[in-house]
């Protein structure tokens, strides 16, 4: 997969935003493994966090679906296991990232850190 999407990125969260670490406007690509399926699906994410993405799928995901992502920033693949938290027909999920590989929490942590500094 190619490197993310390198468009002006800003941190979204307002000042009565509910959800933290903060979300951030950016694409990044990703590859989403459902449990029990090794078919992988290719797709970008929106609104990163530390603890999790959204991602745009027209025919979305069941609330308490297991996955695995994959993330790639800056051509470094990251791998971690999450799971939908939220179903928007014809727009897509949120996933919250539950468990990080090696040292993927602190990869993303850097980048996210990288686009707040950037902007």
């Amino acid at each position: 997969m190619d490197s993310p999407n390198l468009q002006p990125a800003t941190v979204a969260l307002t000042e009565c935003d509910r959800r933290l670490p903060p979300r951030y406007t950016a694409q990044v690509q990703l590859e989403l493994r459902l449990e029990g399926n090794d078919v992988p699906m290719r797709l970008a994410t929106t609104d990163p966090s530390r603890a999790g993405c959204s991602i745009e799928l027209m025919m979305p995901l069941s609330v308490g679906t297991h996955l695995q992502a994959t993330l790639w920033l800056d051509g470094l693949p990251i791998v971690i296991q999450g799971r939908v938290i939220t179903c928007h027909p014809q727009y897509g999920n949120g996933v919250m990232f539950e468990k990080f590989e090696g040292q993927a929490e602190l990869f993303l942590q850097q980048y996210l850190d990288a686009i707040v500094t950037t902007t």
